[in-house]
């Protein structure tokens, strides 16, 4: 039988033993869940660059210091190299380097001191464009399926048009390529991006434009961070994908664009799909095709196979539609003769009928040749009376025309409402009378008037 455990034995337990490293480890997780991501500022000393890439320095104040470690990964786009007693700013998380037990920050990004000010006035204007409905998600414009033609707005000598025009070659050589060429960097850099934004928005001569430009600092990214360049984006006639920096560095740019990039180089391949990727697909297609093709060949044929085993042979059938037609045709001709015998006895009849009564047309006939002599003789003398009486009234209606009278010399005097003029008394000095002519008209001004009977 089976002894039950001893329960004192249970309540007694030896306590857990830590090993160093997994204290270090609990003590890490701990601080990398406690403290997120966070802004610190201070100044560089002891800066190290390890050959692996890894930059190892300490921040430090007036008061205090902290190790930092910031790795190659993230300090290939910090845009610049600290040297001691920069003043920076680090986003940087909070944690324990197991190796030595030792508290330090392994940073994220770093930014000389004084960027502050740029990311607040990034934020306002963020802030501001998002409230006016720049960035909503619904006018975002989906990209050209296929894409014939790109635009990019760029730096001719920029490292960014190299990579976007070698990835574009690379996957899409089929795609032309119009370069709209602006700094992208320095003073007036981002009035010179939005103009040639709006160039290509204006020419409609590509179906997407890439803005990009390669990594850098805030400062060095600023003018696509500027309300025109992202007012112009906003406001292009063709979709817009913006690569500006790398994948940590987001722009106002970004946020106005209808997709963002991480990279220029990424931007090119969101772009255009690979060529090797549509020839892929119309190969399937084609295969689709060839299988329907197929698959209706065989129930067509498989149809005809049905089909002939139904057919009679066509001797007999010719032969029996034969037959059948030679049956028709006596019956035709049957219906056709009878009605027509039939019709033609009842036309003898009624000729007979018709001669019988048939009246004599010849009296008839030469009183209408008559009556139509004495027709023709009227008409013709009442033609000629009133061609004579339309003459007479014309000869009248001559001697009435005005114009005649108007070649005689006479005119007619009209006022500028051009009623009539008959009485003088209607006639005001300085007034602008016309005058209507035999061969024309002319205006006359009054100088004096006087009556006929002073």
């Amino acid at each position: 039988m089976q002894q039950p455990p001893d329960t004192a034995d249970q309540a007694y337990a030896a306590p857990q033993v830590l090993s160093v490293t997994a204290l270090n480890q609990q003590v890490a997780r701990l601080l990398e869940r406690s403290f997120p991501l966070v802004w610190i500022g201070g100044e560089i000393s002891n800066f190290t660059r390890a050959s692996s890439g890894h930059w190892y320095f300490t921040l430090k104040d007036d008061a205090a210091q902290v190790r930092a470690v910031m790795f190659r990964g993230r300090a290939q786009f910090a845009g610049f190299i600290p040297r001691e007693g920069d003043k920076v700013e680090v986003r940087a998380l909070v944690t324990l380097y197991g190796a030595r037990g030792d508290y330090q920050i392994n940073v994220e990004a770093i930014r000389r001191a004084g960027v502050g000010e740029l990311y607040e006035r990034f934020l306002r204007l963020k802030e501001k464009l998002g409230a006016q409905g720049l960035f909503d998600q619904d006018r975002k414009r989906a990209l050209p399926l296929f894409t014939r033609r790109i635009g990019i707005v760029t730096s001719p000598q920029a490292a960014a048009l190299r990579d976007v025009l070698t990835a574009l070659r690379r996957r899409a050589p089929h795609v032309s390529i119009v370069l709209y060429p602006a700094p992208v960097q320095g003073q007036f850099a981002a009035d010179k991006i939005a103009e040639a934004i709006m160039t290509a928005s204006r020419r409609a001569e590509v179906d997407l434009l890439l803005v990009c430009r390669g990594g850098g600092s805030i400062e060095d990214l600023w003018c696509f961070n500027e309300e025109c360049v992202a007012r112009a984006i906003a406001a292009c006639a063709v979709p817009v994908i913006s690569g500006v920096g790398h994948e940590t560095d987001f722009t106002i740019a970004d946020f106005a664009a209808d997709l963002r990039a991480a990279t220029p180089t990424a931007a090119a391949e969101l772009a255009a799909t690979p060529r090797a990727d549509w020839l892929g697909s119309l190969a399937a297609d084609a295969g689709d095709v060839r299988r329907a093709m197929q698959r209706i060949l065989s129930e067509a044929n498989q149809g005809l196979d049905n089909l002939s085993r139904r057919l009679l042979s066509p001797t007999a059938q010719i032969a029996h539609q034969r037959l059948k037609l030679r049956s028709m045709a006596g019956a035709m001709t049957h219906a056709l003769h009878q009605p027509l015998n039939r019709q033609g006895m009842a036309l003898a009849q009624l000729r007979q009928r018709w001669a019988r009564h048939r009246p004599d047309v010849r009296a008839v006939r030469a009183q209408i040749v008559s009556e139509q002599r004495h027709l023709d003789t009227s008409i013709c003398n009442q033609l000629r009376q009133r061609r004579e009486a339309l003459a007479a009234l014309a000869a009248q209606l001559e001697l009435l025309n005005p114009q005649r009278t108007l070649e005689r010399g006479y005119a007619i005097v009209c006022d500028a409402k051009g009623n009539i003029l008959r009485n003088p008394a209607k006639i005001k000095v300085h007034e602008t009378l016309a005058l209507r002519l035999a061969e024309g008209s002319a205006e006359v001004g009054v100088a004096s008037v006087q009556s006929l009977f002073e």
